[in-house]
């Protein structure tokens, strides 16, 4: 008949004073760390640690000015060129997001749903670099109702735009373009 064995002493292994070899002792009244572990607490890991570095190719600077002129001399048609470029730009960037195609098709159906998306995403790209976010899904909020007020689109798009471009420069974009 097999007899089972008893474990070994807790202190099995370790030197006299209680402690690993090349560890001091610990103070009374602190349980020992276990064989081979130090009894320090782990570091915290920064906030930026839980994204990778972006490995795709950096967007282009949009001259908000222009952009609105642009919308406005094609009565809205640009708008939805702008949503495209921008929303392919950062998911080739970071690989994450929309896309240019899903978001094109998004402002076509539901298009009061689009500032939204884009003020989240732009938001995402500096939280990720680990900064604050200029922009959030709320600052959509003067684009619908602030249409009401005529002004409130063109407060969001300055915000959002001014937002994105200050992310590409922030990762070394100096070229502006249109298209």
């Amino acid at each position: 008949m097999i007899t089972p064995q008893e474990p070994p002493p807790p202190d099995a292994g370790q030197p006299a004073g209680g402690a690993p070899y090349g560890y001091p002792a610990p103070p009374p009244g602190f349980p020992r760390p276990r064989h081979g572990q130090d009894d320090r607490p782990m570091p915290p890991v920064p906030g930026y640690a839980g994204y990778g570095r972006p490995q795709g190719p950096i967007g282009q600077l949009r001259p908000t000015g222009m952009i609105i002129v642009l919308f406005l001399v094609t009565l809205g048609i640009w708008g939805f060129v702008y949503y495209f470029q921008t929303h392919e730009e950062m998911r080739r960037h970071t690989g994450e997001g929309l896309g240019g195609v899903l978001a094109l098709v998004i402002a076509i159906v539901f298009g009061i749903v689009s500032p939204f998306l884009l003020s989240h995403e732009v938001g995402l790209l500096h939280e990720r670099r680990g900064r604050e976010k200029p922009v959030t899904a709320l600052t959509a909020l003067w684009f619908f109702p602030g249409m009401l007020v005529l002004v409130g689109p063109f407060i969001w798009f300055v915000q959002t735009n001014n937002a994105l471009n200050a992310h590409w420069r922030s990762v070394g974009q100096t070229r502006t373009t249109l298209v």
